[in-house]
């Protein structure tokens, strides 16, 4: 009988120089310490990987970005099998397609297809991995005007829990494909690369617009009003901070010129729109540029591309976050629930983040992909980060807080910001779509090799099964409290 596979790669041990920096994720709430930790070079010794560790009964972990909220790329005494050294991206011109490497970051692949001219929808902070936002979804400052990032995804390659390299489109493998658009990472195998749609892309308008915090349920009134609805080539995001910090702001991007950016936005700005002639903005800031200068913009790095410095992996922080959906607007309940969570956040670095759906997001059926949130008007993310230790608990006590708080007015939630507080996730998470997932899951990982705290299991619950509405929203009505 011959002897099980070695690991191969690049490989990190308890001891060896540079374990500490391995094993860390963005969150620095979380310290795990693996068994090891391979870096794979390419697919075979992402093979070598699994069947290493299936042989010896060791948990596998899969990594690309790092950033899962929860922290569950990496596990105690488990194998992180870690794809961030496959960071390649090549652009096919004339069949407008990019093959990128599920290592890649998105800073990474914003550039290198800039150079080319044309980009995917994606996200905005700069050191996330392609392969966990695409696989939860994806959702950026294109999206109304381009859809989610896995609405672009024509094809993966993968390594399966039999240790076999598989390829997923539109000719075979179909189901596995599906599951890929929305189904979130690490459940059905570890991608190594990609295969994507690109789409043209030159100059892009980008705006801010700040208020005086106690204008909150004003202005909130007005953006929902308008942001899901607006024309489609303009995503706009409202950020509800502490009542602390003294402001809220709103911040968006089109696919257009400056001028017609103004116009676009006159219903935030102008007394004859939706906002009441009593509040004015504080502050407004549009601008025409190149979009990778956007990228910069959005991504904390600034609107230079040559004076960017950016390390692989983003300085730790600590924060807790967690998500829901609006599929109807709000009330005044509803808006009074929120600004009074804010006026007794915490800190300042506590907010509420809206990003508004519709577009694109909204054309492609809720089965159509894994990815269920297409009828949502907005996302919500609740956020609380902080520096000091003794600080994490009253955070992470105000951020569940919120969430239970907003359930009356909410439904369902965001993979890609994956919360361990969340009781009904699988309902939560895929809704209608979850019986379909755990059959996918039952064919491609039966012994659930891939396994962690939130992955999908291959015979769900029968309550999880539920469509999400409003009576399978996440949480019971005697559990809710006020943050």
């Amino acid at each position: 009988m011959s002897s099980a596979p070695r690991l191969t790669g690049r490989v990190v041990l308890p001891g060896d120089p540079g374990y500490g920096d391995a094993r860390e994720v963005h969150n620095a709430r979380f310290s795990r310490s693996p068994r090891a930790i391979v870096f794979c070079q390419g697919a075979q010794d992402v093979v070598n990987a699994v069947r290493w560790a299936t042989a010896r009964g060791v948990e596998i972990r899969a990594r690309s970005g790092r950033h899962c909220y929860e922290g569950f790329s990496v596990v105690d005494a488990g194998l992180v099998i870690d794809v961030s050294d496959l960071r390649s991206v090549r652009v096919d011109r004339d069949r407008g397609v990019a093959f990128i490497g599920a290592g890649a970051d998105l800073l990474s692949v914003y550039d290198a297809l800039w150079q080319v001219g044309v980009t995917l929808p994606a996200g905005s902070c700069p050191t996330v991995g392609i392969a966990g936002l695409t696989l939860g979804g994806g959702f950026g400052l294109l999206s109304r005007a381009l859809g989610l990032t896995c609405d672009s995804l024509l094809a993966v390659e993968m390594v399966t829990a039999g240790g076999e390299v598989v390829r997923a489109d539109e000719e075979q493998n179909q189901d596995l494909l599906w599951a890929c658009q929305g189904g979130g990472g690490g459940n059905f195998g570890v991608v190594t690369s990609f295969t994507f749609k690109t789409h043209p892309v030159s100059d892009v308008s980008i705006f801010r617009i700040s208020w005086p915090w106690a204008d909150l349920p004003a202005v909130l009134e007005a953006w929902q009003t308008f942001a899901p609805h607006a024309d489609e080539r303009l995503t706009c995001i409202l950020k509800l901070a502490a009542a602390s910090a003294g402001e809220i702001s709103c911040v968006g991007q089109l696919l257009g010129p400056g001028e017609e950016l103004v116009g676009l936005i006159q219903p935030l700005l102008s007394t004859r729109g939706a906002v009441p002639s009593s509040v004015s903005p504080s502050s407004v800031l549009i601008e025409t540029m190149p979009y990778l200068n956007a990228v910069g913009r959005f991504g904390g790095l600034g609107g230079d591309p040559e004076r960017w410095t950016v390390h692989q992996h983003q300085t730790q922080v600590s924060y807790k976050n967690t998500s829901a959906y609006a599929y109807e607007r709000f009330g005044a309940d509803a808006i009074a629930t929120l600004a009074a969570g804010l006026s007794r956040a915490p800190s300042s670095r506590c907010l509420v983040q809206l990003d508004s759906y519709g577009g694109a997001v909204g054309r492609v059926a809720p089965d159509a992909t894994a990815f269920p949130h297409r009828r949502a008007l907005w996302s919500l993310q609740y956020q609380a980060y902080w520096t000091a230790a003794a600080e994490e608990a009253e955070s992470v006590a105000w951020v569940e807080g919120l969430r239970r708080a907003m359930l009356p007015h909410v439904r369902g939630a965001y993979i890609n910001y994956i919360d361990a507080e969340i009781e009904d996730w699988l309902t939560a998470y895929y809704g209608p779509n979850v019986a379909r997932l755990a059959a996918i899951k039952a064919r491609w990982d039966p012994r659930e090799v891939f396994r962690f705290p939130r992955s999908i299991p291959g015979a769900p619950p029968a309550a999880a099964e539920a469509p999400a509405g409003r009576a399978s929203r996440e949480g019971a009505p005697d559990e809710r409290t006020t943050p």
